[in-house]
């Protein structure tokens, strides 16, 4: 995911929720929307979003709100056999 994002490993951006965080990071990086969303426009299942180390799913989804400490890390699932 690095590589849409100019190889930065964190970026600050300041939102009042998960959706607005995605929203204003894909205006940055417009590149990277295809990997989060799914056609229909819903983050892809393979798609993780932590706060906290708490899964949005397990969350408030897409509404979980963020304030100016929360971390939040995305993270794409890895398969293997």
């Amino acid at each position: 995911m690095k590589y849409y994002v100019n190889n930065q490993s964190e970026i600050s951006v300041p939102a009042a929720s998960v959706a607005e965080l995605v929203e204003a990071i894909l205006a940055q990086y417009p590149a990277l929307r295809p990997h989060l969303y799914d056609a229909e426009g819903s983050l892809r299942r393979h798609f993780n979003i932590f706060v906290n180390g708490a899964n949005i799913r397990d969350l408030n989804g897409m509404d979980t709100p963020l304030t100016e400490v929360d971390k939040v890390i995305f993270m794409a699932s890895a398969a293997g056999g």
